[in-house]
């Protein structure tokens, strides 16, 4: 089963916090929402699938990044450009453009996960300025094509699973 880290919103945190997440965790995929405030090529970001976010200057971060691992497609983007802090209206309508049912975004801060339909989406929280929690989070997604669950961890800069976040989402809608 493919694993996929996310983290988003890391505003310039580099050794201490964004390699440890790295070290961390056996995944087959690495993933930043943007926010990173790191030139695009920064040895830190390396692996990562990247996307910038309002605060990245470096114009080689692109906007949005489609992604297929395994049978899951994912829509990959920092959030600002579709106006998340109000809703996930039109980040839900790129996404079903591009064909994606896991749409990871940051930008709000504010870590979660919510199913609509058939996509799931998913905000890591900021590992350096949460919003509305006190814990700097990101998350650890198992893939299990057979079943079409997704198992959604979110995790505590410290490596400890946040229970009252963490579940198992179906993109079967039986």
């Amino acid at each position: 089963m493919p694993k996929v880290l996310i983290v988003s919103d890391s505003h310039g945190l580099i050794e201490e916090e964004l390699q440890k997440i790295k070290q961390q965790h056996e995944v087959d995929y690495y993933i930043h929402c943007g926010d990173s405030e790191l030139e695009y090529s920064n040895p830190t970001m390396d692996r990562f699938i990247k996307v910038g976010g309002n605060c990245d200057f470096d114009s080689r971060y692109p906007n949005e990044e489609v992604k297929k691992f395994g049978d899951f497609t994912f829509f990959i983007t920092h959030g600002h450009l579709h106006q998340v802090k109000q809703n996930l209206m039109t980040i839900g309508y790129r996404a079903e453009e591009c064909g994606a049912q896991i749409i990871c975004f940051g930008h709000t801060h504010i870590a979660g996960v919510e199913k609509r339909g058939d996509q799931i989406f998913i905000n890591p929280g900021s590992i350096r300025l949460p919003r509305n929690r006190r814990e700097k989070t990101y998350v650890m997604l198992e893939l299990f094509p057979q079943t079409k669950q997704v198992d959604v961890k979110f995790y505590t800069i410290d490596h400890r699973i946040v229970q009252d976040l963490s579940c198992v989402v179906s993109l079967d809608n039986k």
